[in-house]
């Protein structure tokens, strides 16, 4: 029990501050990770569900994308996702896909 009430606080505390950085993102970058860390769940969905890269490739190249970079991003993030052994849910993908990319997108300031 102890462990687990450990466990909510240290994630709420992280949820918490992943909020106070993306205010402090431009609109574009946030729309960025957030699109990133959606695509990246998708993978790992795929993944999980016995679908091969180059079905989940393929199933990118007949999605519309808003933006000309976008197809080319979500390959490489599918490949990248593929390309590891874990096995989290997407869920939790998605959470640290967006935590790292707000990072980076901080650290680059």
């Amino acid at each position: 029990m102890r462990t687990i009430v450990i466990t909510v606080a240290t994630l709420s505390l992280a949820v918490l501050a992943c909020g106070v950085q993306a205010k402090e993102l431009s609109k574009s970058h946030r729309f960025a990770c957030v699109w990133g860390s959606d695509i990246a769940a998708g993978a790992q969905q795929s993944k999980l569900s016995g679908i091969s890269l180059y079905g989940a490739r393929k199933r990118l190249q007949v999605r519309k994308f808003q933006q000309p970079w976008m197809r080319m991003t979500a390959m490489g993030i599918t490949e990248q996702t593929y390309d590891s052994t874990s096995k989290l849910k997407p869920a939790a993908v998605k959470q640290t896909y967006y935590e790292q990319c707000v990072r980076h997108e901080l650290a680059q300031r």
